[in-house]
C-alpha cells in the first residue's frame, strides 16, 4: 500500500470516530478537497505531490477530533507528527515539510516556504470553491484572486 493510501486509511478511521454524521461528511469533503487542491497546486509549481497532499490530509484533523479551532494549526502540526512518527510513512526531513505546512496553514496573510504556502493555498481553493454561496473570507481575499489569476479562474 502507497504512503498517501495508508495515511488516508488512518485519517478515515479516526473520522469514522466522530459521532454527528454532518460534521464527519464535512471533514472527510474539506480534507479529502484540500488534498486533492494541493496534489494538483504543487504539481503545477513542481513541488512533491505526496506530501504536499499528506499534509492537507492532516491539516485539520486536530480540530475535527477535538471540535476546537483554537490554535489548531500549530496544536495541528504536533499531532500530525505524533502520527507520522507511529505509522513511519515519512523521514525526518519529509515530517518536517509536513508539519510546517499544517503549523503555518492559518496564517493566509503571511508568505511562508513554497510547501506552506500550497496547504495555504488548497485550504483557501477549498473554502472558497466548495460552497459557492459563501462569500470570500477578507482574509482569504487576495489570496484567492492571486490563485485565481494563476489557474486562469
Amino acid at each position: 500500500m502507497g504512503r498517501l493510501k495508508e495515511l488516508r486509511k488512518y485519517v478515515d478511521g479516526e473520522l469514522n470516530r466522530m459521532d454527528d454524521a454532518d460534521e464527519r461528511n464535512s471533514a472527510i469533503a474539506h480534507l479529502y478537497g484540500v488534498s486533492f487542491a494541493a496534489t494538483m497546486i504543487a504539481r503545477k509549481r513542481g513541488l512533491d505531490t505526496e506530501i504536499t497532499s499528506m499534509a492537507a490530509m492532516l491539516h485539520d484533523l486536530h480540530a475535527y477530533k477535538t471540535g476546537s479551532y483554537d490554535e489548531h494549526g500549530h496544536k495541528g502540526a504536533k499531532l500530525a507528527r505524533e502520527i507520522l512518527d507511529e505509522l513511519k510513512l515519512t523521514d525526518e526531513a519529509e515530517t518536517k515539510l509536513i508539519c510546517s505546512a499544517i503549523y503555518h496553514h492559518s496564517d493566509k496573510l503571511i508568505t511562508d516556504t513554497s510547501m506552506d504556502e500550497v496547504l495555504k493555498d488548497a485550504d483557501v481553493i477549498h473554502h472558497c470553491m466548495y460552497d459557492l454561496s459563501k462569500t470570500v473570507k477578507e482574509k482569504e481575499q487576495a489570496r484567492f484572486e492571486k490563485l485565481r489569476t494563476e489557474f486562469g479562474i
